[in-house]
């Protein structure tokens, strides 16, 4: 596949959205033309064409908030770019996350869906580990590595009793407690789950 296979509209645009390479979360919808596109690929950064400028837009040039390109994909009829990325910081120009943070309904901060979970709480986990608040259970575990260790396996053996004896609800908690102290474990070298996703794609292939 080659970008000669875009089919950019009469305007010569194509729809490009970026996602979140780690995460899967999706960050924003802009437009290229073959020249941002060539520019993207060439420098490894996201470049989109700005209609309301009538010119090119090096993604956080300015606010060094840059994506880079893991992976190009093109859709089953050509015409849409998925942009699969690694930001720099925040992806929409208020400062949010994704520029996908408002819902429809009431403009209210939308629900995380199960898939945005481990994200979610990788995030949080990082800036306990960064502020360290006095007071807080995650600080605790991030200052004391084998007590978060005892706490992993604590919480292990409590998933595998509750798929042997009881609810599903009760297996779905402790399944949570389990990747909760994993993650945090994890962190205290200073790392997240998504190396384990990494492995986890390397072993699938």
């Amino acid at each position: 596949m080659s970008p000669d296979e875009v089919r950019f509209d009469d305007d010569g645009l194509a729809p490009c959205v970026t996602q979140d390479a780690d995460t899967g979360e999706v960050l924003t919808l802009a437009w290229m033309n073959r020249e941002a596109l060539d520019l993207t690929i060439s420098t490894g950064q996201i470049h989109f064409f700005s209609r309301s400028r009538n010119e090119l837009w090096h993604k956080g040039a300015t606010s060094g908030n840059t994506q880079d390109v893991v992976e190009l994909r093109l859709d089953c009829d050509g015409d849409a770019i998925l942009a699969m990325v690694r930001p720099s910081g925040p992806a929409c120009h208020t400062g949010e996350r994704t520029c996908f943070h408002r819902r429809l309904e009431d403009g209210g901060e939308p629900t995380p869906t199960p898939a945005e979970a481990l994200a979610t709480l990788a995030r949080t986990i990082a800036s306990r580990a960064e502020e360290m608040p006095a007071g807080s259970y995650t600080s605790t575990l991030l200052s004391d590595s084998s007590l978060a260790g005892d706490k992993v396996i604590e919480e292990a053996a409590e998933v595998v009793q509750a798929v042997d004896s009881e609810t599903d609800e009760r297996v779905a908690e402790e399944a949570a407690d389990l990747l909760y102290h994993l993650a945090v474990l994890v962190q205290t070298r200073g790392i997240g789950l998504d190396r384990a996703m990494e492995v986890l794609n390397g072993r699938s292939s």
